[in-house]
């Protein structure tokens, strides 16, 4: 069956616009027709070669769209039903049974292999066969294939545009704060890095009540849409001098809990040093593996400080997502305020745009 797909070639380049085979349905895969799917860091890093494939390769893991046939063994969803896509999980080990998806023990064969469990590979490219099954659904293209563990169903009047950043990038943000740090109201709050995910945690943190909450960015629209949404304090790291001390002078006991998106281990470094007593810091991005963090085992000790590496914000799709829909359909998550769109084929436009700071989140629109 033929699709159009942005293809990703095997050296790191630029995306690709092109005709692409995808396979028929298998008994336990689900055909899905992409409205929306967001750009998120990691398909950027993958673009690069983070992952390794070897060859080309479909990315693209916060599709969202319409059911179009559905394999034999599937009964979670029909034919017409609205889905966003999310991370895949295998559903059985003890991890998945316990409601911890994000942690399960076949999260890497499943998501970033580049192909099925078995192998196989369910897209091809003028004959050859090319990565796919990336998280389970390689959703930049006009359709995919995926699976039950990473379906959640929507509502009809769910914007696609909405729900395709909920499967990655909004509920890792939002998870990180709700679900991994689960942060009480009045607790104190630094985010650093403005992206999605900090925004996403920038307004969780509102949800929940955490005050103060402060950012840390250099892009002074992301500041800017910050303090909109909920933020009280923004600190320019490039403009306003030592980032600590202006921690320090904003929270002379430390603060309560820290969220990185930024992977510097500079920034990390300045984050520990900043927590309270018993204090929580959470580390959702891919921090470089040549990076020097310095992390001292007696200054944890001291203060008795806690590090929580994240994946995906804990969460459980099948019930967080629909969490999430619930507060921004009450207006306390204007997911709205973030998105750009663009059309799939302008990918690379869009990657370039987003890289410069001149949007928080972009969607592709096949």
């Amino acid at each position: 069956m033929k699709i159009k797909a942005m293809i990703v070639p095997g050296n790191g380049g630029d995306f690709i616009y092109s005709d692409v085979e995808i396979d028929e349905p298998r008994a336990d895969e689900i055909f899905v027709k992409i409205e929306s799917v967001g750009l998120c860091h990691t398909d950027v890093l993958a673009q690069h070669g983070v992952f390794q494939f070897g060859s080309a390769a479909v990315l693209g893991h916060e599709g969202a769209g319409i059911v179009e046939r559905i394999g034999s063994d599937i009964t979670k969803v029909k034919v017409g039903d609205h889905v966003c896509l999310s991370f895949r999980s295998c559903g059985t080990c003890r991890k998945c049974q316990s409601k911890q998806p994000a942690s399960c023990q076949d999260f890497a064969p499943l998501n970033i292999s580049g192909g099925r469990v078995d192998g196989s590979k369910a897209l091809s490219h003028k004959g050859q066969e090319i990565a796919s099954n990336f998280f389970g659904q390689s959703s930049f293209a006009t359709h995919a294939l995926t699976y039950e563990q990473n379906v959640v169903k929507i509502s009809d009047d769910i914007p696609f545009e909405i729900a395709a950043p909920l499967g990655c990038g909004v509920q890792t943000g939002a998870g990180a704060i709700m679900n991994s740090l689960n942060c009480e109201a009045g607790a104190s709050l630094v985010v650093a890095g403005c992206g999605v995910v900090g925004l996403s945690a920038v307004m969780a943190g509102k949800i929940r009540g955490c005050n103060p909450i402060v950012v840390i960015e250099p892009v002074a629209a992301r500041r800017e849409l910050a303090l909109e949404l909920g933020a009280s304090h923004a600190i320019d790291p490039a403009a306003q001098g030592n980032t600590a001390q202006q921690l320090k002078d904003i929270f002379p006991l430390g603060v309560n809990y820290a969220l990185d998106t930024s992977a510097r281990a500079d920034v990390l470094e300045t984050l520990l040093g900043s927590l309270a007593v018993k204090g929580e810091l959470g580390l959702v991005g891919m921090i470089d593996p040549n990076a020097d963090f310095n992390c001292s085992g007696a200054a944890l000790m001291a203060k008795g400080l806690s590090v929580h590496a994240i994946i995906e914000g804990d969460s459980h799709p099948d019930s967080f997502i629909p969490e999430l829909i619930a507060h921004f359909e009450a207006g306390r998550l204007p997911l709205d305020r973030l998105i750009a769109t663009y059309p799939l084929e302008d990918i690379n436009i869009a990657i370039k745009d987003h890289s410069e700071g001149k949007c928080a989140k972009v969607i592709l629109i096949p």
